[in-house]
């Protein structure tokens, strides 16, 4: 591929960049434009093309430990969010937009926070935002903005800084979540020209339920599935918001002073959530590649390469110390598990990353018994990647490898109610290469593997995943030494642990008690 390289404009007002954010929420490897062919997202192919393509990049399985390893820059084993989904970042941590406030950003977000908001202080606005637009919990209507409470309600969950947003109700969410976003950016141009600015912006889409305006759906008619449908307009219109977001931003002569960043939460939910992760296996919330491996790009008038793909290991908590050094932000002796990725994105230098820890966590029913002595519990739920080679023990959670969608099964077996097809049997040693046509093996080998470990509780597996990315070839036997070391990798990293904070349903949060509304219920 060719390597163009943008000069950027010289007039602009500050040397720091504009940063801009945008998170998708439980999007599919296979449902964006350059991984997949059935639903198209122009916008975002286009923007991707214009900078560079992220192809080693990881993310974590599950909502809240994506969320707040991207705020904070820590593991969430050193955060205490390392079992479930956990909405509570320690008030102790500084946060990325704590640090880009103080380096003098104009700081703002925009949509899903999902961090916590038992108290006032746990909100955006108290954790670095200037300005928050934004739902607290995990999921919502898409055009009431409401949760039920225990089969109650529903009561709305949507908030600015100053209280809970009415008024709001049939505007579809990525429409309105874009509108407020391009609001800021006229606001902050217009107020304060000469200030950079730091926009966060967590889509809903494309998390269930699924819901979406019929016309959005128009061009997938042709899909049979109720499901797949839905969810492929639900993409389109989260294409579209990001195609009129950096339509804005040019338009208000902020793109060329600007880095632009897109990214998936998790990996997508392929059963009753309309996703596909093609050709990886698993799904949301598993430590299979299809739970965490993401689709993300970087792009903007700062980033000097264009048409590029990297394939260097960067973690979703490298975030934090990449763009506070963007913002000139002092870190001030931060404790960070992310690296600054800036030379690695921008001028094609190699990551400073070597290993990525995926999660360890206790508190998860254990599996089997540990398989050496001295080192890591192997029954423990965990999973690390240490250069090209990955870790997994435990219960490792969904192992399929679902179709890809539109492809017919040639062969399919049923078990636990699952249809697994000869479609699902593939390996390459490039992603770029895959054909979904092109089928390189049986269903033989799958069928013992899965039946290997429901009958003896296997809770180990090595795989290569520069040469193996779809995980079919355990190494685990083939290479015990190797996976000695990298159980003993875990053990270290488990004796850095802080306690995994447990919350308890507390009645005081019920909205009954406060105005119908979702919000902080302690003092």
């Amino acid at each position: 591929m060719l390597l163009h390289v943008r000069v950027s404009s010289a007039a602009v007002r500050d040397p720091r960049p504009n940063i801009v954010f945008v998170l998708a929420d439980d999007y599919g490897y296979y449902d964006i434009g350059y991984h997949g062919k059935q639903i198209k997202t122009p916008h975002l192919d286009d923007l991707c093309s214009s900078g560079v393509r992220l192809e080693n990049y990881y993310v974590q399985p599950i909502c809240v430990p994506t969320r707040s390893q991207l705020i904070s820059g820590m593991y969430q084993i050193h955060t205490g969010l390392q079992h479930g989904n956990t909405p509570l970042l320690p008030l102790n941590i500084p946060t990325v937009a704590d640090k880009i406030k103080e380096a003098g950003y104009s700081t703002h977000m925009v949509g899903k926070w999902h961090l916590g908001f038992r108290r006032k202080e746990n909100m955006p606005s108290y954790r670095g935002f200037d300005t928050m637009f934004s739902y607290l919990d995990g999921y919502e209507t898409y055009f009431g903005h409401e949760r039920d409470y225990h089969g109650k309600g529903p009561y709305l969950d949507l908030r600015t800084e100053k209280g809970p947003a009415f008024n709001y109700s049939g505007i579809y969410s990525a429409n309105m979540f874009t509108e407020r976003a391009i609001n800021m950016l006229k606001n902050h141009v217009s107020s304060q020209p000469d200030t950079p600015l730091f926009l966060y912006l967590a889509y809903q889409s494309v998390h269930t339920p699924l819901q979406v305006p019929d016309h959005y759906m128009k061009n997938y008619k042709n899909i049979k599935n109720n499901e797949r449908r839905k969810y492929a307009g639900m993409v389109a219109a989260l294409d579209e918001g990001v195609g009129n977001l950096t339509k804005a931003l040019k338009s208000l002569d902020m793109w060329d002073n600007t880095v632009f960043i897109f990214s998936t939460d998790n990996g997508g939910q392929n059963f009753h959530g309309g996703a596909s992760n093609w050709p990886l296996r698993g799904n949301k919330g598993s430590l299979w590649e299809g739970g965490m491996r993401a689709n993300g790009f970087i792009t903007g008038g700062r980033v000097e390469r264009s048409g590029v793909i990297s394939n260097e290991l960067i973690h979703v908590s490298d975030w934090f110390p990449t763009l506070v050094g963007l913002a000139k932000g002092n870190l001030n002796g931060t404790k960070l598990d992310g690296y600054d990725q800036w030379n690695t994105i921008n001028k094609g230098t190699a990551s400073p990353r070597e290993v990525i820890l995926h999660n360890i966590d206790i508190l998860y029913p254990r599996l089997g018994k540990p398989i050496l002595n001295g080192t890591f519990d192997s029954s423990i739920r965990a999973a690390i990647r240490v250069g090209d080679y990955k870790l997994i023990t435990g219960a490792c959670g969904d192992d399929h490898w679902v179709p890809p969608p539109g492809v017919p099964a040639q062969i399919f077996h049923r078990e636990n109610n699952i249809l697994f097809s000869e479609a699902n049997n593939i390996h390459r040693a490039s992603m770029d290469e895959f054909n979904p046509q092109s089928f390189a093996r049986d269903l033989t080998d799958t069928e013992k593997s899965r039946r290997q470990i429901r009958e003896s509780k296997k809770n180990v597996w090595l795989f290569n995943i520069r040469e193996d990315p779809t995980e079919h070839y355990d190494l685990s036997d083939a290479e015990p030494e190797r996976v000695r070391q990298m159980l003993d990798h875990l053990l270290v990293f488990n004796k850095t642990a802080v306690p995994p904070i447990v919350l308890h349903d507390d009645p005081r949060s019920n909205p009954a008690l406060h105005g119908n509304v979702w919000g902080p219920w302690l003092d």
